[in-house]
């Protein structure tokens, strides 16, 4: 074990003075090794980071939650649209019947959104997103109040004129004033904000209640048709603990049907929408991201694993005698294999390290310049170093073969 240790640091010795003596050929050789690393991790670390928040978000949407909808969220060639477009949109009476028929649901909440103008004073902000939403939205739907409070059963039963906006329309409508007790207009009426959500950043759903204001729903029916197609009106359904999703869907269908008075043969009229549904095809997109990655990665990775080879033939040429030497002396030819591949190895692994870190510089850069969360992964760190090392087993076998076979007595007689 020692004289194999003595072996492998007397290679990266060797490796190392090797790229002393000849820099420039080293650093044009070792940069296919350093930008195919670049490339190959820096598409794993963006796909794995633009993951990772898209899920954060689809999580978002709620676990073992049901969306009782018009359209359905599956796509592909066998949508057939001109079938769910005929079909009614979900309403309050519904909502109510179901909160009080379906045993399996923990929460039952009516929920219609419009883009509005929102004002205070002098100040106004366009396109606010305005939730109408009923009671129990708090139970869905996680968020944290950063000042003040969300509105009561009594205010939300009883249309009181309250709103909690985001903290976003809190900063643009008030500035550093503290908006709770005032009052904002919202679709032309005058509502007092009650509280204020905390920050929760932005999400690709749009469903950030940073930019948005919710009021209560029966409120927002003096002012709304609730059942207008441009308010997508939507019915959210919590299933209880002790309840899966499939069950829960059942359970929904079966009220559902009975609540539209759907004959036994006839299709839904409705969609139920699942966080599952969105999962599985986020799933085949980022496989077909990170194939495409590695093939565009593979490229630079297959040249610089040409440019490793080119390094050890040139290696094995210049020290051809002193192979000799070793062999004349009992080296085995086991012994100048594993010499040499240890350099290709200790040279390919330092193109990889060098490209680890650019890619971890650019990560630090880009989440600090553009307010994007990119993850370096230990992961990603551990497939950069592994492909480092296949490559430089891959590009130096040849040479250190051809340099373990060389006769001893041609090999010291050579210059």
């Amino acid at each position: 074990m020692s004289v194999l240790l003595k072996l492998l640091s007397e290679s990266m010795r060797m490796a190392w003075h090797a790229l002393v003596v000849n820099k420039l050929r080293t650093i044009l050789s070792l940069l296919g090794i350093t930008i195919g690393i670049i490339a190959i991790i820096s598409v794993f670390t963006l796909v794995d980071s633009m993951e990772r928040n898209i899920r954060t978000n689809v999580q978002s949407l709620g676990d073992n939650t049901v969306y009782v909808q018009k359209w359905p969220w599956a796509t592909g060639s066998n949508y057939e649209w001109w079938k769910f477009w005929q079909r009614p949109q979900p309403n309050l009476r519904e909502a109510e019947a179901l909160r009080k028929r379906c045993t399996s649901a923990d929460a039952v909440v009516f929920m219609a959104s419009k883009n509005s103008p929102v004002e205070h004073g002098a100040r106004s902000l366009e396109n606010v997103g305005v939730l109408a939403v009923t009671e129990g939205y708090e139970r869905i739907k996680s968020f944290g109040i950063g000042n003040g409070r969300f509105f009561s059963q009594m205010e939300a039963n009883s249309g009181r004129p309250v709103c909690v906006i985001g903290a976003a329309v809190a900063q643009g409508l008030f500035g550093s004033v503290n908006p709770v007790g005032r009052q904002v207009k919202v679709l032309g009426r005058r509502l007092t904000v009650i509280g204020v959500f905390e920050i929760e950043g932005e999400s690709i759903f749009g469903n950030s209640v940073d930019g948005q204001v919710v009021i209560p729903v029966s409120y927002a029916r003096q002012l709304l048709r609730l059942d207008s197609n441009s308010l997508n009106p939507t019915i959210i359904v919590r299933g209880r603990p002790n309840v899966t999703t499939a069950e829960l869907k059942d359970d929904l269908r079966g009220h559902m049907r009975s609540i539209r008075k759907i004959r036994p043969q006839a299709d839904d009229t409705f969609a139920l929408n699942e966080i599952s549904v969105l999962s599985s095809s986020l799933d085949g997109i980022f496989t077909v991201i990170n194939l495409a990655g590695a093939v565009i990665g593979g490229f630079s990775i297959l040249v610089g694993g040409f440019g490793i080879a080119n390094i050890m033939f040139v290696s094995v040429r210049e020290r051809t005698n002193l192979i000799g030497i070793e062999k004349s002396l009992g080296a085995k030819n086991w012994f100048i294999m594993v010499e040499f591949l240890s350099e290709a190895v200790f040279l390919s692994l330092l193109g990889g390290l060098v490209g680890l870190l650019f890619v971890f510089l650019g990560s630090v850069a880009v989440s600090k310049l553009m307010d994007v969360d990119l993850y370096l992964t230990y992961a990603n760190m551990i497939k950069g170093l592994v492909i480092s090392v296949t490559i430089g087993l891959v590009a130096g076998v040849v040479p250190a073969w051809s340099a373990s076979r060389l006769n001893p007595v041609d090999a010291i007689r050579s210059k």
